[in-house]
């Protein structure tokens, strides 16, 4: 048997493992046992959480796509990514939920047999990127640059800000649910080139949609003020906190009444395609994660897309995440339909 047997074997088991609820697939192709219990503490999560919504499981498939591999002294590194869809059952409804799952795979041989030693996520879903790239602009840099500060007309790269936009501003802007949400299925799976990727990029597609729904920007040419994003200076992208950190963008939301603007709602049944989740994993009131709903299951709850694990009609409670904890909060934003 090969490494890469070995490595399909891995994957078909992981596919098993969570159409069943038991990670016990896994112990005769992976030799890490607390990976193997990680990973059982996981499925039976999600096949708990499908219970509760009174989904039946129908299938899963998964497609492996090698992304690089290395030998090393500790045996083959291969990184991967795992393009997952599971089909399932509510009621006479059927819904398909997809996720790219990026992994590191160690495989190495014992005893002739080549075993996968261990895996990890090459991303998590509860960083931030790093706040010191970008630059901050003055007042007088932010003039300079010929930047007026309206919040419905942004200074941006004009590749992504449509000519209209620029022509007219209208006093209140309609946020068009269904752009976002088209930008949001167009987008989920690959970055759109125009703008930056960052490494935890969950809330910069958000942003990304809720601009494609036509939300202004609050342009203030600070980083720490305002919701915005300017393309390009030099070898610089510019963008505000809360365009791209989770955190930030959750207290905009709390604080703006005027432009991008919302309001928390206790029921999730009650967010509508458009509007976002906010996710505090650690339960100590700093949001890690963003999500925007692009649907609902039969039973009314929301289906969401995402960055980082991208994933397309994921079911809004996210307990399959591997940053989920018993002490995950979450904050239901109903983005508001008129900004101005």
């Amino acid at each position: 048997m090969s490494w890469k047997t070995a490595l399909y074997n891995y994957v078909h088991a992981k596919n098993q493992s969570e159409l069943e609820g038991s990670a016990a697939h896994l112990e005769a192709y992976v030799s890490d046992s607390a990976y193997v219990h990680k990973q059982d503490v996981r499925v039976r999560r999600l096949l708990e959480s499908f219970r509760d919504r009174d989904a039946k499981l129908l299938r899963g498939e998964t497609k492996l796509r090698l992304a690089g591999v290395r030998e090393s002294a500790q045996g083959i590194i291969a990184d991967v990514a795992l393009h997952r869809f599971l089909h399932y059952r509510i009621g006479s409804a059927t819904h398909v939920e997809e996720r790219i799952e990026p992994e590191r795979v160690l495989i190495d041989s014992n005893a002739n047999r080549w075993l996968v030693r261990s895996s990890e996520s090459l991303h998590g879903e509860k960083s931030s990127p790093n706040k010191q790239r970008g630059v901050f602009f003055t007042e007088q840099e932010a003039f300079a640059e010929g930047v007026r500060r309206a919040p419905s007309l942004p200074y941006i790269n004009y590749s992504i800000l449509n000519s209209a936009a620029q022509e007219f501003v209208p006093r209140k802007i309609i946020y068009n649910r269904p752009k976002a949400v088209q930008y949001a299925e167009t987008w989920w799976q690959t970055p759109n080139p125009k703008y930056e990727e960052f490494e935890v990029d969950c809330t910069n597609y958000v942003s990304q949609c809720l601009f494609a729904g036509g939300a202004p920007m609050d342009y203030t040419g600070k980083r720490d003020l305002g919701w915005w994003y300017a393309g390009r200076r030099g070898n610089q992208e510019l963008w505000s906190f809360s365009w791209a950190v989770a955190n930030s963008l959750q207290t905009f939301f709390t604080h703006s009444r005027k432009g991008l603007h919302g309001h928390a709602v206790q029921d999730p049944r009650e967010l509508q395609p458009g509007d976002t989740i906010s996710y505090d994993w650690d339960g100590d009131g700093r949001y890690q994660h963003n999500v925007i709903v692009t649907g609902k299951d039969a039973n009314g709850m929301p289906l969401v897309n995402a960055h980082t694990y991208n994933s397309r009609n994921r079911y809004w409670a996210y307990k399959d995440s591997p940053a989920w904890t018993e002490r995950t909060k979450y904050v239901f934003v109903r983005v508001a339909d008129e900004m101005g």
